[in-house]
């Protein structure tokens, strides 16, 4: 049934697909869809505003018009099928999805590297696949692990990522802007919930979109109820770090 009630509008134009909004409505109600934030189903909208004061963009608002009650059974389900969506891994053996852990190469492999090789930065990647949405919360590398989740951007900026933050680690990477919020919270929740994991460092782009990323993975934690240690750096788009902090 519709009724004119207060519900949650998006400006459009404003709004740069960030996900902070998404992160924050406990409701679900909430999207990115092709790079934007949306309602998804006006029923799953309570129209309260939780999720106004975390948009960096200003670009939420409380309006009053005709549109579908709010229906918390609906919420309800949608939260639950949410949940089921965590990314299983492809039945069809895609190389892709293949779980491998590398042991780092001794000293008599590295000798017989050609010498041109020899100079070469060492890659420090322990294991595969490296993609959030690849990774099994099963998978037996983050058991007990060090874990660095990090934006995909930041390979490409950071030139020494391997030896000042991948060292001693496992990595899990993704992009918060085009990827889906939910399945990532819900695959964090899982691993930080069920792998040991010791410590967790979110390292992302200084760009807006970004910042959705240590969001998801601080939903993620606090779904789980675990306590682990997190920390978040940020890295400038000419590769520098122009931030640190421990997050509560």
């Amino acid at each position: 049934m519709k009724t004119i009630r207060k519900i949650i509008c998006i400006d459009q134009e404003k709004c740069n697909g960030c996900g902070q909004c998404v992160i924050n409505c406990a409701e679900g109600a909430l999207a990115i869809i092709d790079g934007k934030a949306k309602v998804i189903s006006d029923n799953l909208c309570d129209g309260l505003g939780a999720c106004i004061g975390e948009c960096p963009q200003d670009a939420l608002e409380i309006v009053e018009r005709e549109a579908d009650e709010f229906d918390e059974e609906a919420v309800e389900e949608h939260l639950a099928k949410t949940e089921e969506k965590a990314p299983k891994m492809m039945a069809c053996g895609c190389p892709a999805t293949q779980i491998k852990s590398f042991a780092p190469a001794d000293a008599c492999l590295k000798a017989n590297h050609p010498v041109e090789m020899r100079s070469q930065a060492e890659s420090t990647l322990s294991h595969w696949p490296v993609q959030i949405r690849l990774v099994p919360p099963t998978a037996p590398f983050l058991r007990g692990a060090d874990l660095l989740i990090a934006a995909d951007c930041v390979p490409v900026a950071f030139p020494s990522l391997h030896r000042d933050f991948l060292k001693g680690r496992v990595v899990m990477i993704g992009c918060p802007k085009f990827d889906d919020a939910e399945e990532y919270i819900a695959k964090f929740k899982s691993i930080f919930k069920t792998a040991g994991i010791k410590s967790i460092t979110t390292v992302v782009m200084e760009v807006p979109c970004c910042s959705g990323l240590p969001a998801m993975v601080k939903r993620g934690l606090e779904l789980s109820g675990r306590s682990i240690p997190l920390n978040q750096i940020t890295v400038s788009t000419r590769g520098e770090i122009i931030g640190r902090r421990k997050v509560a």
